[in-house]
């Protein structure tokens, strides 16, 4: 008998394979980032369809095979479908699932990045939070995550961009975003990030060219 497992994630993509068959990437609790496969989804009526699109969070049971990961079942949690609706908004929640696609790692559990994730896509929600801050403290904290930050900013910084710097590294996740930043200070904390991403982060993403065609 497969042996079945039980984890707690996010659909971070998802491709179609063959007919009837999805390849997703999943980012869990238990065991970071993971490769499953959902049979049958694409098919008219399968109960597979709607749990394995980009942004569900749920449960997922797995059966464990030679080659990976087979999906039993999802219980689903959230869809983020709204995000959907608006085009800068879905353009902004696909950079979040496409950084933590690239930044994960297998076997390290990722229950912190998990709860970034989710909480940075209910920001992108929110008519109080401007879309670049949610960019830029996610950018900071997924990079906090991984170990390529400094504690300050890297170049000189007014006292309140190096304030709201030190709140995004040390403040829990769930309370992330609580502030906003004027213009002013916005655009220099987006600097700041920029320098640490260029280092880290030699990689283009679409949803980041997309936004730069919508001038946003």
């Amino acid at each position: 008998m497969t042996e079945e497992i039980e984890v707690h994630g996010v659909v971070l993509s998802s491709a179609p394979v063959r007919d009837y068959d999805k390849r997703l990437s999943l980012l869990t609790n238990e065991l970071g980032k993971i490769t499953v496969w959902a049979s049958g989804a694409k098919k008219p009526g399968s109960a597979l369809m709607a749990p394995t699109r980009n942004f569900v969070f749920g449960t997922f049971r797995l059966g464990k095979g030679r080659s990976g990961y087979n999906l039993r079942s999802v219980k689903v949690h959230q869809y983020f479908e709204e995000i959907a609706l608006d085009l800068v908004n879905a353009c902004y929640g696909s950079y979040i699932l496409e950084l933590a696609d690239y930044m994960a790692q297998e076997n390290l559990e990722a229950d912190e990045m998990v709860n970034l994730v989710y909480v940075s896509l209910k920001a992108v929600l929110s008519p109080n939070i401007p879309d670049e801050l949610v960019r830029r403290v996610y950018e900071l904290r997924m990079l906090y995550l991984n170990g390529e930050y400094t504690e300050l900013p890297p170049m000189e910084a007014s006292p309140a961009c190096s304030f709201a710097w030190k709140f995004v590294l040390d403040t829990p996740v769930l309370r992330l975003y609580t502030f906003t930043l004027k213009p002013e200070v916005l655009k220099e904390f987006s600097a700041n990030v920029d320098i640490l991403l260029r280092e880290a982060l030699p990689h283009s993403f679409r949803s980041l060219e997309i936004l730069k065609t919508l001038g946003s």
